[in-house]
């Protein structure tokens, strides 16, 4: 009897956790895919910042990998993510009484071409953009803008990434 009920209880799991099929905790839907590629994001802003377009790019590798089974491949990737930074420039967003400003606002955008090899219909361009707030009074130098950066790529990496792999 034990033996029965432990084979049971054996099938009943097994067959559980197979109905649901792979399950991925960032709903991420890879398909077929094996492997994806980012192409440098080459920085076309009138204002260029040094380093921000291989840290782009390395930063939406970085989340694909962690995110995705997906190996990352230099060519022939099934999964192909390309553009480029069109936009990098801060404005004031608040005065004070004495007519200066009190904080200012980096925004970042992306123009993404993203291109899945076996299902062409999921292609797409598109652009994202994302913003950082700062007091008008800090220098956006050295850890000021780093932090800028890090909040900004995380987001503009999560927003394309959920374009490209998740209905959401």
């Amino acid at each position: 009897m034990k033996k029965l009920l432990l084979i049971f209880c054996s099938i009943l799991l097994i067959s559980t956790l197979q109905s649901c099929g792979i399950y991925s905790f960032t709903g991420a839907d890879t398909g077929n895919a094996e492997t994806f590629q980012v192409n440098f994001f080459q920085n076309n802003a009138d204002l260029v910042e040094p380093g921000i377009d291989r840290a782009f790019t390395i930063s939406l590798q970085d989340l694909i990998q962690n995110q995705t089974s997906l190996s990352l491949v230099n060519t022939n990737g099934d999964l192909i993510f390309e553009g480029e930074i069109v936009e990098y420039y801060i404005s004031p967003m608040s005065a004070t009484s004495q007519n200066t400003a009190a904080q200012n606002r980096l925004t970042i955008a992306v123009n993404v071409r993203y291109y899945n090899v076996l299902e062409p219909e999921k292609d797409f361009e598109r652009r994202f953009s994302f913003f950082y707030d700062y007091p008008a009074q800090t220098q956006l130098v050295g850890a000021a803008l780093e932090t800028a950066l890090d909040e900004i790529y995380t987001r503009l990496t999560q927003d394309i990434f959920n374009a490209a792999l998740t209905d959401w």
